[in-house]
């Protein structure tokens, strides 16, 4: 049987040695090669081309085996298919399902076959583990945990173009620890489950500077309720064999899948461990043009795991690693060529006991964290889980002084969408980006189901002292109204420190848009959007300068500042500095101090709007003189 091979180097060469194998017992003949680089081969006389389709018709193939980037996958198997072959398809055997579908519509317009390299799929484990969940051996089954945990060098993100990447050129590529090395977990856990995918969480997160993440962890909720989680890592310190365990309230079952071993446990001490034998996915094929012999892994096997490619290409950026929570090695000219995670194979191992995703373990890491000499003076949440009554929106929470005051809340019973410190907008293009009731004209505050979403796209700077964020703001129904890219830097002024935050909103809309208040809708004073700083309600004797409630709020002075004593009789001072807006401030409702973009009339934004506010962050009861030599430093 005639086979070329598409993509002779990296994996390749695994596919080279196997087919020497087969050719030397005389099952298949390697009639050609398809790759942009001459490749030596020290069996047969294979045809050499980068012209897969003419190669095919020229040397007669009947199977061609495409090992090429992930993002090539779709164009060359459709040539190779409308050429007439059968198809090896390395796995991940596409970067979108839309590309799955293209494959799927071309062996069904042949009447080919597609087998995908999921290599572990050919292990007789798998459906022995299957019978084992389906008998209830070990009870019921209420979920799947999957870890991995490898090491690879820095070298191993520049072996290629594409390696590290997830889009080259504006492809998606969609590399990464879950949909390249560690597909396999994901690809097993999933043939030993039935039914459709109901949900995905993806956390993804790199230690090397690369833009795919080389430490992740998924969720998949199953239609059924069943939960699969994996958590891997290219970061350990040493190899550890990925395995998936099977949870059940009568015992476990643990699947090494690169060894074809299952082990089960059982709630009464019995032990017992099985090792199976694993089919070749190429002997299978060729098996199953000859004979008929059913394939193990078909195309239409693999669209679950495309569908989890697919969450993971439509994440937002994976979160860089600070290097402080890494162990970096470097070579003798001083390059670095290892960082590790410490502590990031137990970590693998939690995931897979709890079926908890890193977050969920405490994880420092995990955690965008602001530092100011070293100390931790805020948190930033990315993606925070909130009804959408709240306008779910990125914030900073836990903002202290230095001397550990704490000086934000979030969610106050008071008014719940107030979320520590971040951007809100009352109505921004008929939004509600605020949270809580829309303000409507002669009537008051209605519920309207108007709500918008910020959500965190990508951080493009992330550091201890602060970073540079893109988000998107998207209406009700999906409507994507504008991008904004924020900046935020922490920085010690003096005793105190400031916190520098800059947002510019990108109108996306197509034509002007407005900003909106309760204020430019008939409710005097309820000018609120823009920057907003909610204060602990807890905190007593609210004071502001330079003046009381009544004389800053609404007012242009350049700084004002709002003082308070917490439940610890511990005093605190915020110093707000801006150019450009009304201030509006509450005192004796509750603590609060933002911009009023939207003032007494609607602001109007063509194209850009720029904000900058700079916010000093001090222990103790400032006088006048004091705030006001402070907003001059900033």
């Amino acid at each position: 049987m005639k086979v070329v091979l598409a993509g002779a180097h990296g994996h390749g060469r695994h596919h080279l040695g196997k087919l020497r194998m087969l050719a030397h017992r005389g099952e298949i003949e390697l009639a050609g090669i398809c790759d942009v680089r001459p490749v030596e081969v020290d069996f047969g006389s294979p045809m050499q081309s980068s012209d897969l389709g003419a190669l095919i018709e020229k040397t007669g193939a009947e199977i061609t085996i495409i090992c090429t980037p992930i993002h090539t996958h779709a164009d060359l198997a459709v040539t190779a298919l409308r050429a007439g072959s059968h198809l090896l398809l390395e796995k991940p055997p596409a970067a979108s399902p839309a590309e799955h579908r293209r494959i799927a519509a071309a062996v069904a317009e042949t009447g080919l076959s597609c087998q995908v390299g999921f290599q572990s799929l050919g292990s007789a484990a798998v459906p022995a583990l299957r019978e084992l969940i389906g008998s209830g051996a070990i009870g019921r089954v209420r979920g799947i945990g999957g870890a991995g945990a490898w090491e690879r060098p820095s070298a191993y993100f520049t072996r290629s173009s594409w390696a590290g990447k997830r889009r080259l050129d504006g492809v998606d590529v969609v590399d990464g620890a879950l949909t390249n090395p560690f597909a396999h977990a994901v690809a097993t856990a999933l043939a030993l489950v039935d039914g459709g995918i109901a949900d995905i969480e993806t956390e993804l997160y790199h230690a090397h500077p690369i833009e795919s993440d080389d430490t992740s962890c998924l969720r998949i909720r199953m239609a059924d309720g069943l939960v699969i989680t994996i958590a891997v890592t290219l970061c350990a310190q040493e190899r550890h064999e990925p395995y998936l365990v099977v949870h059940g309230d009568q015992g476990r079952a643990t699947l090494v899948y690169t060894q074809d071993q299952v082990k089960v446990e059982l709630t009464d001490g019995s032990v017992t461990t099985t090792v199976y034998e694993r089919t070749d996915l190429l002997e299978n094929l060729v098996d199953h043009i000859r004979t008929g012999a059913g394939l193990l892994v078909p195309l239409a096997a693999t669209e679950t795991f495309t569908q989890v490619l697919d969450a993971v290409r439509l994440a937002p950026e994976p979160l860089p690693i600070p290097e402080r929570h890494q162990i970096v090695k470097r070579d003798q000219l001083g390059e670095v060529n290892h960082r590790f995670l410490p502590g990031i194979s137990d970590l693998t191992a939690r995931s897979a006991d709890e079926l908890a995703l890193y977050s969920e373990l405490d994880v420092p890491w995990t955690r965008v964290e602001l530092l100011v000499a070293g100390r931790g003076v805020a948190r930033y949440e990315l993606n925070p889980d909130l009804p959408a009554t709240d306008s779910p929106r990125p914030y900073l929470h836990g903002v202290r002084t230095l001397g550990g005051v704490e000086v934000t809340e979030v969610r106050p019973e008071d008014h719940v969408h107030h979320l520590g410190v971040g951007v809100a907008i009352s109505d921004l293009g008929g939004a509600n980006f605020w949270g809580g009731r829309t303000f409507v004209k002669d009537q008051g505050p209605a519920w309207l189901g108007d709500h918008g979403v910020q959500r965190h796209r990508a951080f493009s700077r992330l550091s201890d002292d602060g970073f540079a964020e893109e988000l998107e703001w998207i209406g009700p129904g999906g409507r994507l109204i504008a991008r904004e890219q924020r900046t935020v830097l922490a920085r010690p002024v003096g005793e105190a420190w400031a916190l520098d935050f800059t947002f510019t909103l990108t109108n996306l809309t197509g034509a002007p848009v407005e900003i909106n208040s309760s204020a430019t809708k008939g409710r005097v004073g309820a000018g609120y959007g823009g920057f907003f700083w909610r204060a602990p309600g807890t905190s007593t004797a609210r004071t502001t300068l330079p003046g009381d409630e009544r004389a800053v709020h609404g007012g242009r002075d350049p700084w004002i500042a709002l003082s308070g004593t917490d439940p610890d009789g511990r005093d605190w001072t915020l110093v707000f500095v801006q150019e450009d807006d009304p201030w509006f401030v509450r005192v004796e409702e509750y603590p609060g101090v933002g911009q009023a973009l939207a003032w007494d009339r609607p602001l109007v934004v063509e194209d850009t709007l720029t904000r900058r506010v700079v916010t000093v962050v001090a222990d103790g009861r400032l006088t006048h003189e004091q705030a006001a030599a402070l907003a001059a430093e900033v």
